[in-house]
């Protein structure tokens, strides 16, 4: 486990170099605009929904505009991140829950904010991590799954399991930048269908199988 977490380390400094500006990259001013945009990103990129959210945000700017929202009205503004009904209800359910429970704030809790309409962990994390500063867990996306797997960090597959396991490797303090960084050498870099491993910062502290190729090369050519 000490070699293991020594790994991760050495992982996350080489990243932290690769790409110092690695952050959120959803659009957001404050918590609610952060748990809205979020919700809407499931099953949707950020850049579609940074394209949604300008127009959203100026319309509804408090949890109880989104409380009293009018359906029909915002399915048709919501409408391009794709399952737009069902995110629709979340939205409305989510502003209904933070007035009636929360006095119209976004809570700072895992509990309470997963007791909200269209928020699960994975939401909580991105909230409580960026719009807090609060580091009570490591988001698990597609990204993030795919290099801990060949990165060697996890065997699962399960979202849960995946974060339990990053989360005894991850220093506490590293939880929320981390999937950032996942996320970043994931679309620059470790890509899903042809990972450009010959350009990868962290080659050297990777066993996927096909990191190994352009080792091999570089050494012949040595």
């Amino acid at each position: 486990m000490r070699e293991a977490g020594q790994r991760v380390r050495t992982i996350i400094a080489k990243l932290k170099r690769q790409y110092p500006a690695a952050r959120c990259s959803l659009d957001f001013a404050g918590p609610l605009e952060l748990l809205v945009a979020t919700i809407l990103s499931a099953q949707c990129t950020d850049e579609r929904v940074n394209l949604v959210t300008p127009v959203l945000f100026a319309r509804y700017r408090s949890a109880r505009d989104f409380a009293d929202a009018d359906p029909a009205e915002l399915e048709t503004i919501i409408r391009p991140t794709g399952f737009y009904r069902n995110k629709t209800k979340s939205l409305i359910g989510m502003g209904r829950a933070l007035v009636e429970r929360h006095g119209g704030e976004v809570p700072r809790s895992m509990e309470e904010l997963t007791a909200i309409p269209g928020v699960g962990r994975k939401t909580a994390n991105v909230v409580l991590g960026n719009a807090f500063g609060i580091n009570a867990g490591v988001v698990v996306d597609t990204h993030v799954t795919r290099i801990a797997l060949r990165l060697g960090l996890t065997r699962q597959r399960d979202a849960v399991k995946i974060e339990r396991d990053l989360m005894a490797l991850v220093p506490k303090r590293h939880w929320t930048l981390f999937p950032h960084l996942m996320i970043h050498h994931g679309r620059a870099v470790c890509q899903a269908r042809k990972p450009r491993c010959e350009i990868c910062p962290v080659l050297t502290l990777c066993p996927f199988p096909g990191a190994q190729a352009p080792a091999r090369r570089r050494k012949a050519r040595g």
